[in-house]
Parts: structure tokens; sequence; C-alpha cells
């Protein structure tokens, strides 16, 4: 694209979409959404003297407020990942109104996969990094993360007087979906498992069930609205048998009551890391899931949006779209129960 286009980029063309899919239109009739700006930081956890990278999206100052202020929604990204994990899901989110804060989780990044792994091939060293220790340093990390919202939420610091501390959503893809159920109140072997009364409402790109033990016992604690987002091709990729039939079948084992599933046909792993160009091709991928791509992004970016908004902002509108969500191919699946 040349400079000084007035074209939308790639990025801008979903979030486009994904606000016109949201609500059921076509690209012709809908304006582009504006978003507010975005800020790189890292925050220090001093008990742990451990720094937390972070990215923070902040909707456009176009968009009013909301009475209580601005929901907050973290996003905690898959193995050898980092802050710009989730970018086409965060973008969405914040010209959907809300703060979105991309985590990076030192010891599981990049960095860590470089060190431990010869390449994304190297599944031993791959599972090294995604090791019980470093799931347990992620669930710290959200504690972390929601306690620095709530200081600078409370000091006065700059925007963030205008968040919402508490009612927090919490999102993840791959090894970011294990923290984010995690965090919601799945037990481990020897391990009672967090749930964090500050979270309200949660997405999972990419889940698995359990590695051992019994699926709906480790996930019955977990009683706040989960949206599960998986794909037909969304298979193993650790070698730890998470198949994309696994995946799929992982939100039987949820409890009832306030869950939803989206499966995309012939969708992958990676098409649910938020993310476009070469940060996709870490893995093989079928022609078929390059070509729908976009179409896949705009649909999730879409539905994802509208589960926040109807989970954190009681918005009866996005409530109305996800009953029968707009967009849908022959062969997705949408389930809610």
């Amino acid at each position: 694209m040349q400079s000084g286009s007035s074209r939308p980029n790639r990025r801008q063309a979903i979030t486009l979409a994904a606000a016109t899919l949201a609500h059921g239109g076509s690209p012709a009739q809908t304006a582009p959404v504006p978003t507010g700006p975005v800020a790189d930081d890292t925050w220090t956890d001093a008990a742990r003297q451990r720094g937390l990278s972070v990215r923070v999206r902040w909707p456009s100052a176009t968009l009013p407020a909301p009475a209580g202020g601005w929901p907050v929604v973290l996003f905690s990204h898959g193995l050898g990942g980092g802050r710009a994990g989730g970018t086409v899901w965060g973008e969405a989110w914040a010209a959907a109104g809300l703060v979105v804060v991309h985590l990076q989780h030192p010891g599981s990044d990049l960095d860590a996969v470089r060190a431990l792994a010869t390449s994304f091939s190297d599944k031993a060293g791959l599972r090294r990094a995604a090791g019980p220790q470093q799931l347990l340093a992620r669930l710290h990390d959200v504690v972390f993360a929601l306690d620095e919202i709530s200081r600078r939420n409370a000091s006065g610091q700059g925007p963030w007087t205008s968040v919402r501390a508490t009612d927090v959503g919490m999102s993840g893809h791959s090894f970011g979906a294990h923290t984010t159920l995690g965090i919601a109140g799945q037990r481990y072997p020897g391990h009672p498992g967090f749930r964090e009364p500050r979270l309200a409402a949660f997405i999972a790109f990419s889940p698995s069930p359990p590695a051992v033990g019994d699926a709906r016992l480790a996930f019955k604690r977990i009683v706040a609205p989960v949206l599960s987002i998986t794909g037909s091709r969304d298979d193993d990729v650790l070698e730890t048998n998470a198949t994309a039939a696994r995946r799929i079948g992982m939100w039987d084992d949820l409890p009832a009551g306030r869950k939803a599933r989206l499966v995309l046909e012939d969708a992958d792993h990676m098409t649910f890391a938020g993310q476009t160009a070469r940060a996709l091709e870490i893995l093989p991928r079928h022609n078929r899931t390059r070509a729908l791509q976009a179409q896949h992004h705009a649909l999730v970016a879409a539905i994802s949006s509208d589960w926040w908004r109807a989970s954190l902002l009681d918005d009866a509108a996005a409530a109305a779209r996800l009953r029968n969500p707009v967009g849908l191919a022959p062969g997705d699946r949408w389930q809610t129960g």
C-alpha cells in the first residue's frame, strides 16, 4: 500500500469486518471503528522480582465511557509468544469499547523457547517451557496484573482512573487458554487451583482438557461464563494428545449453564493466536486454512467482542446477536448451554 492511501490495511479491514458482522450489515454500509492509543510498558512485581511486559490498548476517546468505567480484558499468549499475541482480537475489543492488556510471560515467551528448544518442531524442548512451574508463574502473573490495575485505578494514575478494576475479562490462546482456565478455577493433581474473584468472564482460544484425571472434576469450580473457540484443524502441537477432537470436546466437560462454543471448519491452531503474516507460519498450515483466515478472524473478532460486551457490560444487543451469530459458514458450529 502506498503512503497516504485512505484504504484500510489488513488489520483495519478485519476490525471493520468484525464490526460489520456484529451489526449484521455489509462493509460498504459501515464506517471503520476508531481505536485509541496503544502503550507498551513493563510492570514490575517486586515481591517476585519479575518484570511483566504488557501492551495496553485503549478505546477511542470518541466513544462514551460506560457507567462505572471502561471494562478491562486480559490476554495471555501461547507458548513462545509475547505481548504482540492476540493483536487482531485486541484491536477489535478496543474498538468495541474495552481496555485490553496483553501480557507477556517470562519463562514461556519467545526468548524462553529459543533458549530451550532448537525450533518449533522440537516438541521436547517446547514441553520444557510449558511445564507446571511455568503455568503456576503465569497464574501469579494474572493475579499481579489485576493487583497493578487496581493500584493504578485507586491511585488516580492517568487514564486508569476511568477503568473498572473488578469484573475483568480473562482470555488466552493455547498455553494462554490453560492460563485462562487455571485462573478461572481449574483444579490440578496435587494443587487446588486458583479462582480469582475479580474475573467475571473468560474466553479460551484453542483450549484442551486436562492431560490426566477427570476433566469434569477438574472444571467443576468454573462457574463464570466461558467461551471456547477452536477449529476442525486445531490439532496437537506438542504431542500431548491435544487433538482437534479433544479441544472441541473439552467444552462438554465444563459446567452447564453459562458457556458457549465456537468451532470453525478448517481453522487451525494458529488461526486463534490473533496475529497475521509470519507469526502464523511457525507450524505447517493447510492452503484452505490460509484462504479462510481473514474471514475466520473477522468472525472470531465479532463474536468475542459481543461476548465481552454481553458478559461485562450487560449489553442486550450483543447478547441478542450471540443467540444467532451472523457469518457462520457451512461446517461452523455455535452452541450455548
